[in-house]
């Protein structure tokens, strides 16, 4: 009972953070990104294939005007979506273990 409480908790704060958190995140350029618009080759790059495509682009939710609540939203249903994949993971990995004898 502790840990299945312990789970709602961590992750009702980590959705807490993805929502409340993640609209106000920097939008200034990362290392990397800033480096290229320094030198000058920023516009040279294209997007990898499989981000044409991506469901979230730019971690804003699709759809939305408004950065703030796409932005929000989209840190919502992503940290639902890691969650959901490593609780499954977790519970297959827990049926695969063999009964202690």
């Amino acid at each position: 009972m502790r840990l299945r409480l312990f789970t709602i908790l961590a992750l009702a704060v980590a959705v807490g953070l993805a929502v409340a958190a993640s609209p106000y995140a920097s939008s200034s350029p990362d290392g990397l990104e800033r480096v290229a618009g320094d030198e000058g080759f920023a516009d040279d790059g294209r997007l990898h294939a499989i981000q044409d495509d991506a469901p979230v682009p730019d971690y804003t939710f699709p759809g939305i005007e408004d950065s703030r609540p796409a932005t929000a939203l989209a840190g919502f249903v992503g940290t639902l979506l890691v969650f959901g994949l490593g609780y499954g993971l977790a519970a297959l990995l827990r049926r695969r273990r063999p009964a202690p004898t």
